[in-house]
């Protein structure tokens, strides 16, 4: 059974009744549905991207969980997650790192996958020679440091190099868009590595990640049995073709939400709208916080 008035798939009518008080009382007075999941990406989402989430966010996911379930699932790993986000398995009811491939509900370890164990580690160092080698012979603006950062289940692979400064960051992305970089190297990579049955996904501003076909973000749907659940509403940027949270989006077993401008603020309004929740005025910029 979902809340009243505010079914994800809601249809026109039902939008319009979040203004009556008999429907905002009811709802307010509803215990919490965890048949209904709210599922985020990170960066785009509820950050702007590589920066912490704003103490208005953080309040509004509070009281969101006090009505729904909610969960987080991204592409990097649980470090680089809490950087962001904070504690991240204590924050949600379901907390996936590196696609779902680290998951935890309610705070515990649920299951962990291998990339070493699924690859081997002679395809493992094809793969990254490969990666370096074409690097060297790459020409754009700047290169900094780590082209290739190893995780738990994927590669996540940066032209520029992940220790670039925030302006040289900013400056790659156009430049990217400008010039194809990473466009031109996936089509390279699944072309030398078709026989490793890779998938190549681009997110962010300056990297991709590299890993096996099935293992993107709808990899944590496996711990969120049918059963369990009435609705999955999940919230992204990257919602295209070739964009990270694309297959998870398109999931028959979710409603998805694109957030395209990328702008913590509207995924609040999103959820606002839907769960009938009061939306913040403003986020603090992450510099302030």
């Amino acid at each position: 059974v979902g809340i009243p008035c505010v079914r994800a798939k809601a249809d026109i009518a039902h939008l319009e009744n979040l203004d009556k008080p008999v429907c905002r009382a009811a709802a307010a007075s509803m215990p919490k549905n965890p048949r209904v999941l709210a599922l985020f990406d990170v960066d785009g989402t509820l950050t702007e991207p590589r920066k912490t989430v704003s103490p208005e966010t953080l309040s509004f996911l509070a009281t969101l969980r006090e009505k729904i379930a909610i969960g987080v699932v991204g592409g990097s790993d649980l470090v680089k997650q809490k950087e962001q986000l904070g504690d991240s398995p204590s924050l949600f009811d379901w907390c996936f790192a590196e696609n779902g491939l680290l998951a935890h509900k309610d705070g515990v370890v649920i299951g962990q996958t291998s990339l070493v164990q699924h690859l081997g580690e002679e395809n493992l160092k094809r793969l990254i020679n490969w990666v370096l080698a074409y690097f060297a012979q790459l020409d754009i603006p700047v290169k900094r440091g780590t082209f290739v950062e190893f995780r738990q289940g994927m590669l996540n692979v940066s032209p520029i190099g992940r220790n670039c400064s925030r302006e040289e960051r900013n400056e790659f992305e156009k430049f990217d868009l400008a010039n194809k970089v990473r466009e031109t190297m996936v089509a390279r990579m699944k072309e030398e590595f078709a026989d490793l049955k890779l998938t190549f996904s681009i997110g962010g501003q300056i990297s991709f990640d590299v890993f096996p076909e099935g293992w993107d973000k709808t990899f944590c749907l496996q711990y969120l049995p049918h059963a369990d659940f009435d609705e999955i509403h999940f919230f992204g940027d990257k919602t295209f073709v070739g964009g990270n949270d694309y297959e998870i989006f398109t999931s028959p077993r979710t409603v998805g939400h694109s957030i395209d401008d990328a702008d913590p603020m509207t995924t609040l309004k999103k959820l606002s709208t839907l769960f009938d929740l009061p939306c913040p005025p403003s986020l603090t910029p992450p510099a302030a916080h």
